[in-house]
């Protein structure tokens, strides 16, 4: 994962620096910000009955107020704590009981931003690149529980899921030059359970990220 990680702010420094490197004939005003707030994190799939969950979200963003332009541009890097349940039990005939799981993850992102009302709210869009971890059970008690709908599927086998996942994110930032709200909305353009079809069972596995972001940002 460290290695996924590197490679991805290298890339990203370097289209960031490629993008902005020439001064053009119009002001261009840079921003660095924190940000910071909570997240709620599902997986979309037919394979399972899952439930979302609330989680938190915390990074660095720069932003680049292009002047005249109807868009600004920013790029950043965000550490996310996610959490979701999926029904099971203690025997393949018993899923009533929720799993707790949770996910480490780190996003790297570039967006842009149409400008609405100048930089008090813009409407924003682009993609994610995310490194993740293993989908880590909460409660080692519960390894070998049965995931409802599941003969042979156990809660621990879940934990290898993709490490490397590309999200698309859509959304609306408001607010003054230094402080503003984001809300965001991310959705998982890649399978991120494909990993559970290299295993022994007789399912096809799909299952894309759905994750609601709330973040306030201060601006420097």
């Amino acid at each position: 994962m460290n290695n996924q990680l590197n490679l991805l702010v290298a890339i990203t420094l370097l289209f960031v620096t490629n993008s902005f490197s020439q001064r053009p004939n119009y002001d261009i005003e840079n921003f660095i910000g924190l940000h910071g707030g909570i997240s709620q994190f599902d997986i979309i799939t037919d394979n399972f009955t899952t439930e979302k969950k609330n989680g938190f979200a915390f990074g660095l963003t720069g932003i680049v107020n292009v002047e005249h332009k109807w868009y600004d541009v920013s790029y950043g890097i965000q550490f996310s704590q996610n959490n979701v349940n999926v029904l099971g039990g203690i025997t393949d005939a018993d899923g009533s009981e929720s799993l707790e799981y949770k996910l480490s993850a780190t996003q790297l992102a570039i967006f842009m931003h149409a400008k609405l009302l100048r930089q008090n709210f813009t409407i924003d869009f682009g993609p994610v690149v995310q490194a993740n971890g293993f989908l880590e059970l909460k409660d080692k008690e519960q390894e070998d529980y049965f995931v409802n709908g599941f003969e042979d599927l156990k809660a621990i086998d879940l934990r290898d899921i993709s490490k490397f996942n590309i999200n698309g994110a859509i959304g609306a930032t408001a607010g003054l030059k230094h402080f503003r709200l984001r809300a965001q909305y991310q959705y998982g353009l890649t399978n991120m359970l494909r990993k559970l079809n290299d295993l022994d069972f007789d399912a096809d596995f799909k299952g894309n990220q759905s994750q609601l972001i709330l973040t306030a940002i201060v601006l420097f």
